[in-house]
Order: C-alpha cells, then structure tokens, then sequence
C-alpha cells in the first residue's frame, strides 16, 4: 500500500546555467519537474511509500523521467506511455542574478492529455494520502476531470485529500480558475495556498490567520498558508500556529512551495500535530531553494536537524 499517491503533469527540463539571455554554445542542464512529481520525491526522500501518476511520451524524456523517479524509491508504475504525443517542455534561464524565467511547452502534449481513464482506481483508493494541484486542473477539461475523479475515488474509500492552490495565471485567468479551484480547495482534507492564491479562492483581502480561517469555512480540515521567506501558518479549527523560514543562502526559488508540501504531509503521516508539520514544512523548503532544480536539494530524514548546526562544514 503507497502512504502517498499522486497525480499531475512531468515535464523534461532544459535550464540555463549562466545568467541572462539564452544564447547559442549557452552552458545548461537537463533534468525535469513537475509541482506533484516533486512532492511525491520529497516524500521518498523523508521515508514514505509514494506513487505517483501521470501521462509521458514513450520518448528519451519520458524515459528519463521515469528512470529517475524510480530511482529516488517513487512508484512510476501506473504511470501511461504516450505513443502519439512526446513529454511536455520545459525552459529555464536566470534572466538577472534573482529574477528567473520560465517557458512551457505542453498544450496538446502528453502530460496535459491525462484522462480520468488512467487513473488507477485501486491504487488510489487504499492509499493514506492523495495529493493533488490546480495546475493539473488547468491543464484543459479532460485533466480536470482527471483531478476531480481523483478526489471523488479517494473520498468514497475515505483517503486523506490534499490540494495546493498552485495557481498559474499563464495556464488561465483567474475568473475562470476561481471557481474550480474553490471547488477543489471545498473537497480537500489539506488545502495549501499562498496568500494571493488564497485570496483568489475566498474572494478576500485579509491576514494570513483570517484566510486560513476562510478556508476551513469551505470544508477543509486543515489550511496551510505558504509566507516564502516568512515561512507558513496553518489552521486546523482549533489552533493555529506559524512557523519562520530558517535562514539559507537562496540559490533557486523554484519548488520550494512542494518541497514545503511534502514535508508537510510527511509530518502528517508521521502524526505530528501543526507545529511539527510547519517545522518540517520549512525545512525542506529551505534545503529546496539552497541547491539548484526543483527537486535535487530535497532533504533526506537524516538530514533535517543539518540546518541546526553551528559549523557549516559536517564531519
């Protein structure tokens, strides 16, 4: 039985390593990235049964992307193999030294064609977890219905939902996402959200404590409000408790928001209560935005209690 399952988008990456314009003989990387792929590695990571779902095209992509999340203990397994559309794109480069741009190549490609045909009922349904986003939902009308199935599957076996805001404005506008992202977030277990995303679903201008409080109004058991460099809060009807982002040196922003997720949810699984969540949370959040990628600096358990230490050097 996997304590997490997951389903979403994975996209090949191809990411600048020098700073500004891409040019011809420009020094990159390849590597890939997907906001649940991410979660269901940092899961891994920190010790967990994990699955994750999704459509790649039966190409050099999607063979990499399947061999790595193997290779970092996540169940690709049930994953589907596109032979008529290839794995989605994905082009980064640091335009300045802290700003960084990101281009997508996915509409009609493999990734965006998830169908709630390919989910794997059983599998979804003696889970613990399931953990999804708003931007698969944004994918187009099919993976929607992918995500909406998810939720309903795990439901009716009485799995733990939960669902990251994850808004992306390039994908659609926000009067068309509202409405669907609030009925996610009303069908959620966990909802996490940044303060402006939380701001989309409740329709409210507020603090951090009184959107978390808006979201719980909407079903949820538990809201989590992502702060970035401030850390997060979380509410649960009874207490709400914050936790500050420990202080690193911040090499790439990109994923911290899922590596926070998976070591939220970790916690969750482990039975801690909101603090421990948060505590872990922010942790692995900050082991994401030390190391270049979206996923390569998530945390292993063993190493959580590392940003304690006085010395920088471990011997």
């Amino acid at each position: 039985m996997h304590e997490l399952v997951t389903l979403g988008e994975a996209m090949a990456v191809v990411r600048s390593t020098a700073v500004g314009l891409p040019r011809p003989g420009s020094p990159a990387e390849i590597s890939f990235a997907g906001a649940e792929a991410t979660v269901a590695v940092g899961m891994s990571r920190l010790g967990h049964r994990t699955c994750w779902i999704g459509r790649l095209g039966d190409d050099d992509a999607g063979d990499m992307i399947t061999a790595t999340l193997r290779g970092e203990g996540v169940d690709v397994g049930y994953a589907v193999r596109d032979a008529e559309r290839p794995t989605g794109l994905m082009l980064r480069h640091r335009r300045t030294a802290d700003r960084v741009s990101v281009a997508y190549y996915r509409q009609g490609l493999a990734g965006a064609s998830l169908s709630p045909a390919d989910l794997p009922v059983e599998v979804i349904r003696s889970a613990r977890l399931i953990h999804l986003t708003g931007i698969t939902a944004a994918l187009g009308d099919q993976a929607a219905a992918a995500v909406e199935r998810g939720v309903l599957l795990a439901r009716e076996a009485g799995v733990t939902v939960s669902f990251d805001v994850n808004y992306r404005s390039l994908l659609w506008p926000a009067d068309r996402a509202r409405p669907v992202l609030s009925r996610l977030a009303s069908m959620a277990d966990i909802v996490f959200a940044g303060r402006r995303e939380a701001e989309l679903v409740t329709g409210t201008s507020a603090t951090a404590e009184h959107l978390a409080r808006r979201l719980l109004e909407t079903g949820a058991r538990q809201a989590v409000i992502k702060l970035g460099s401030d850390g997060a809060l979380a509410a649960d009807g009874r207490t709400v408790e914050r936790r500050a982002a420990p202080r690193v040196t911040e090499i790439d922003p990109v994923g911290a928001g899922d590596a926070f997720v998976a070591g939220y949810l970790s916690a969750f699984l482990d039975g801690e209560g909101l603090g421990g969540r948060l505590e872990r949370g922010v942790r692995c959040g900050a082991f994401a935005v030390s190391v270049t990628g979206d996923w390569e600096g998530l945390p292993r358990r063993r190493e959580l209690t590392l940003l304690d230490a006085d010395d920088n050097v471990t011997r």
